[in-house]
């Protein structure tokens, strides 16, 4: 019998997805050739264990393709990329787990070693989420690789607020930390799981030094400790921040605990990390050694240049048990840059989502774009939400702002101004109180506020 532990064994795991030190002088310091070989070798073990599951020989022999017809990274391009819409469709075609998964196909006949979870079912039903023993753990060292370049020692208490449940979050981080550093990890999640209060209590008593979750909740942690009366630099030993952080935010998170360094990193529930801020990169390095990463057209899905915002594509080259990804349309968006020293190709960071575009008379608009403006003023508190309405034949959007200073009419409308001026269309802005749009964003409930409600 294959058990758990054999096929995860950790010293492969850390010989062909190093961690630290070995990250840095074997795989960061690859040549393009040498790059390009070690993909085109992993992308031949994760296409042919693709042509075994259903889900991809379906789609791709309705696309005219037949095994062995991808041997070079330019080959990817014939394969038919895909998106969430097509894993539900085969999950409805397939209940409850779809066909994309392959974890009935074992040689000894039984089911595949798996860790299953699933996506929060906030828009629907949920999305299965399925992982091999191996790719698992692949995606954890790849994690820790990411906090290992962000400074995380052995020595630290790292407070992570992802959430748990069936989503992956907090498990997918628990797992990163306690299995490949020796931090100590404090596991409170959001806050619906342990009230912000009682987090902040936590940390004091436990002397935690790294912080690790989503932006717009670890802001939230430092007003409630403001709130509290605690002082970020005298009462806490916070020295370190990584997780889900925007452009925009950067700064007043690190302002609001005690300006700390601040560091990005990138992934999506099914393929783990993806790209990470290294030291001495603009951007966030793409782990290359493990995920093609491309950049596609959010409407016609052609790759675009670098530099060019679209889609994120992925292909991941080490799941090649269960579930494996090829060419998987994340919708979110994004840029690619050249490498700034190595191979590694760099991205932007998350830019915002292709499917929350709201088109409002022939503008292209994006939530992201508007929190952006917001997070200019000094009155704002980086909170905000995004209405779309119908009004018999037009559609409104109304931009519902927490703002900390005097709420009259002519400072919405000088903020309405500003975002017709920069994003070409105009669209009311109301003024809220903080905390007053937290019943829409549930910003204390999920790990990812929501930017946008639809109640057309």
């Amino acid at each position: 019998m294959s058990g758990y532990l054999v096929e995860a064994d950790p010293r492969r795991i850390l010989a062909e997805y190093p961690v630290g030190e070995d990250f840095e002088s074997r795989i960061r310091t690859l040549s393009a050739d040498a790059l390009r070989a070690l993909q085109e070798q992993r992308l031949g073990r994760v296409m042919s264990r693709a042509w075994q599951v259903p889900f991809y020989a379906r789609r791709w022999r309705e696309a005219g393709l037949e095994p062995g017809a991808v041997q070079t990274l330019e080959d990817l391009h014939h394969v038919p990329p895909y998106s969430k819409a097509d894993l539900m469709a085969s999950v409805q075609a397939f209940p409850p787990f779809g066909d994309f998964h392959g974890m009935d196909d074992s040689p000894d006949g039984g089911r595949r070693p798996v860790v299953f979870h699933t996506t929060s079912g906030t828009t629907g039903d949920p999305q299965p989420l399925l992982f091999g023993a191996f790719d698992r753990e692949v995606q954890n060292a790849l994690l820790a690789r990411a906090y290992r370049a962000h400074g995380l020692t052995d020595d630290d208490v790292v407070h992570s607020v992802y959430g748990f449940g069936m989503v992956n979050g907090g498990h997918y981080i628990r797992e990163a930390i306690t299995h490949f550093t020796r931090a100590l990890l404090l596991t409170p999640g959001t806050g619906a799981d342990m009230e912000s209060r009682q987090q902040l209590r936590l940390m004091q008593r436990f002397g935690v030094t790294v912080l690790v979750g989503f932006a717009d909740y670890l802001l939230r942690l430092a007003e409630v400790a403001g709130e509290l009366g605690l002082d970020v630099r005298r009462d806490l030993q916070v020295r370190m921040l990584s997780g889900h952080i925007p452009a925009e935010r950067r700064a007043a998170l690190s302002a609001a605990w005690g300006d700390v360094p601040v560091y990005d990193w990138y992934g999506v529930g099914d393929t783990g990390i993806i790209a990470a801020e290294l030291p001495g990169s603009d951007g966030l390095t793409v782990f290359e050694d493990a995920h093609i990463l491309e950049i596609l057209d959010p409407e016609t899905d052609a790759p675009l240049d670098d530099g060019e915002i679209g889609n994120q594509c992925v292909t991941v080259l080490f799941k090649d048990g269960i579930y494996p990804i090829v060419r998987f349309n994340t919708q979110d968006l994004s840029a690619l840059q050249p490498p700034a020293t190595g191979a590694f190709r760099r991205t932007r960071g998350f830019s915002g989502r292709s499917d929350n575009m709201v088109k409002l008379r022939g503008i292209n608009v994006y939530p992201t774009a508007i929190g952006a403006i917001i997070d200019q003023h000094e009155q704002a508190n980086g909170e905000y939400v995004c209405v779309l309405e119908r009004d018999g034949s037009r559609e409104e959007l109304t931009v519902l702002v927490e703002w900390r200073g005097a709420r009259d009419a002519g400072r919405s409308d000088a903020l309405a101004q500003q975002i017709a001026s920069e994003l070409g269309v105009r669209m009311p802005v109301q003024l809220c109180g903080p905390g007053e749009t937290a019943v829409l964003t549930e910003v204390n409930s999920r790990q990812k506020p929501r930017r946008l409600v639809d109640r057309r």
